[in-house]
C-alpha cells in the first residue's frame, strides 16, 4: 500500500510517501523556525497561516521525491492530535479533502504514536518495548505492546523536557530552538560545574518534573555578574543538560526494569540531544537493555513516522470518516477507543 502522510501539529509542515508501512519513499519538511525565532517560541496564529501557505507545496514535493503520482496513492494518514488546534486543522482538513477526492481510506494518528514507532522505519525493535517520548510538549514513558496498544507509565507534571530546554536557552540568550542551542553550547562546558536539582529522581513513580531545574537555572543566572562570560554560560548549559539527562535516563531504565522490558525506544525532538544519546549508550550494556534512537530526521516532527501506524490501521480496516475532528489533547492510551 502506498500511503501519503501529512503532519502539521505544531510548526513543521510535513508530507511523506510510505510503502507498506516500512519503506520511506520521501519525507519532506518545511520548517518555520525562522518565523518563530524572533518571538522565542511558536506563535499559534502564525503557525497556522504558514501551514496553509506551505501544505500544497510540501505534498507535491513529497510525491515528486517519491516518484509517484497522486493517482497511485492508496490511503492517507494524518496527525489528528495532540497539538495546536489551528495547525492540526490545516493538515486534517487537507487530508480529508484528498481522501474524498481520491476515494481512498483515511487513517488518523496520534502525534506521539508516530514518534515512538518511527524506529520501525529503520532498525525495528520487537514488541514489547518501553518508549520514552520526549519533546517540547511531552515527557512520557509508555509500555508499547504493539501498534495501537499503549499504556502510560509516567509523564511530566509540569514543563516537558524540551520546553525546559527552550526556556533555559532564552534565559542564556542563546537563541531558538533551545534544544539544539543548549546541546551545542554544552559541548564546550563542564557538566559538573554547577549542581542543579534532579526533581523527582528518587520518587518511586515514573513521573517527571522539569520546572524546578528551569527555576534553579534562573536563580543561578540572577546571582551572576552581568554579562555572563562565555565559559560560564557554557558551564551552565552543560550542567543543566546533565541534570535533565540524568533524570530521563535513570527513570527510564528504572521503568524498563519494573516492566521486565529489555528494549527501549527514545523518540521525539529531544532524542536528537547528543548528551542523552551518549548517556543511554553508556548505561544500556550495564543494565542489559538495547536502546533504539530514530535517525535525527525522524526525531523532529515529520510525516514519515505516521506511515507505520497509518498503514497498520488501514490494512486492518480502522478508517476515519470525514466527520472526525482535530483534538488538541489526546491520551495515547485511548487511541482507537473513539
Amino acid at each position: 500500500m502506498l500511503i501519503l502522510c501529512i503532519e502539521s501539529s505544531c510548526d513543521e509542515t510535513a508530507a511523506a510517501v510510505i510503502r507498506d508501512g516500512r519503506e520511506m519513499l520521501s519525507n519532506v519538511v518545511a520548517s518555520q523556525v525562522d518565523v518563530h525565532a524572533r518571538y522565542g517560541g511558536v506563535v499559534p496564529e502564525l503557525a497556522s497561516r504558514k501551514h496553509v501557505e506551505a501544505i500544497s507545496v510540501v505534498i507535491n514535493s513529497a510525491l515528486e521525491e517519491a516518484g509517484v503520482s497522486i493517482d497511485q496513492i492508496e490511503g492517507i494518514g494524518v496527525t489528528r492530535g495532540p497539538g495546536l488546534i489551528g495547525a492540526l486543522l490545516v493538515g486534517l482538513s487537507t487530508a480529508k479533502a484528498m481522501a474524498w477526492m481520491l476515494d481512498v481510506p483515511l487513517a488518523v494518528v496520534h502525534h506521539m504514536e508516530g514518534h515512538i514507532l518511527a524506529p520501525l522505519l529503520e532498525d525495528a525493535p520487537d514488541f514489547p518495548f518501553l518508549a520514552l517520548a520526549v519533546s517540547g510538549g511531552h515527557s512520557h514513558l509508555y509500555r508499547v505492546d504493539g501498534i495501537g496498544r499503549y499504556r502510560t507509565l509516567g509523564q511530566t507534571l509540569d514543563d516537558a523536557a524540551g520546553e525546559a530546554f527552550d526556556k533555559v536557552a532564552k534565559l542564556l540568550g542563546i537563541g531558538y530552538p533551545g534544544g539544539a542551542a543548549i546541546d551545542r553550547l554544552a559541548a564546550l562546558g563542564n557538566p559538573k560545574a554547577i549542581v542543579f536539582p534532579r526533581p523527582m529522581l528518587h520518587r518511586p513513580n515514573f513521573d517527571f518534573s522539569f520546572s524546578g531545574i528551569k527555576t534553579a537555572v534562573m536563580q543561578h543566572v540572577k546571582t551572576c555578574q552581568d554579562p555572563i562570560d562565555d565559559q560560564h554560560r557554557a558551564d551552565i548549559a552543560a550542567s543543566f543538560q546533565a541534570a535533565v539527562v540524568e533524570v530521563l535516563t535513570r527513570k527510564t531504565l528504572r521503568a524498563a526494569a519494573a516492566e521486565g522490558l529489555e528494549r527501549i525506544v527514545v523518540a521525539g525532538g529531544v532524542a536528537c540531544n547528543s548528551g542523552l544519546r551518549s548517556r543511554f549508550s553508556e548505561l544500556s550494556e550495564k543494565h542489559g537493555v538495547k536502546v533504539y534512537f530514530p535517525s535525527p530526521a525522524l526525531c523532529g516532527d515529520n510525516a514519515a513516522m505516521l506511515g507505520v501506524p497509518a498503514d497498520y490501521y488501514l490494512e486492518n480496516g480502522v478508517h476515519a470518516d470525514n466527520k472526525i475532528n482535530a483534538v488538541s489533547n489526546w491520551t495515547l492510551d485511548t487511541v482507537g477507543a473513539d
